[in-house]
C-alpha cells in the first residue's frame, strides 16, 4: 500500500467515524463533515488510481517501443 492509499485510507475512516459521532451525537454538522472527508478521499483514490493506470499505460507504450 502506498503513502498516498494509506492517506485516503485513513481519511475515509476519519469521516466514518466523524459521521457516527455527529449521527451519535444528533450533530449534523459533524455527520455531514464526516461525509464530505469520505467523498474526499474516494476522489483522491479514483484519481489516484488513474495515475497508476496511466503511468502504467506510458511505461507499456515506452517499453515496447525499445524492443
Amino acid at each position: 500500500m502506498s503513502t498516498d492509499q494509506f492517506k485516503n485510507k485513513a481519511e475515509d475512516l476519519g469521516g466514518k467515524a466523524k459521521e457516527g459521532l455527529g449521527d451519535a451525537t444528533d450533530n449534523d454538522s459533524l455527520k455531514d463533515e464526516g461525509r464530505a472527508d469520505q467523498t474526499k478521499a474516494g476522489v483522491k483514490e479514483k484519481l489516484n488510481d488513474a495515475k497508476d493506470k496511466v503511468a502504467d499505460a506510458a511505461n507499456k507504450i515506452l517499453g515496447d517501443a525499445g524492443k
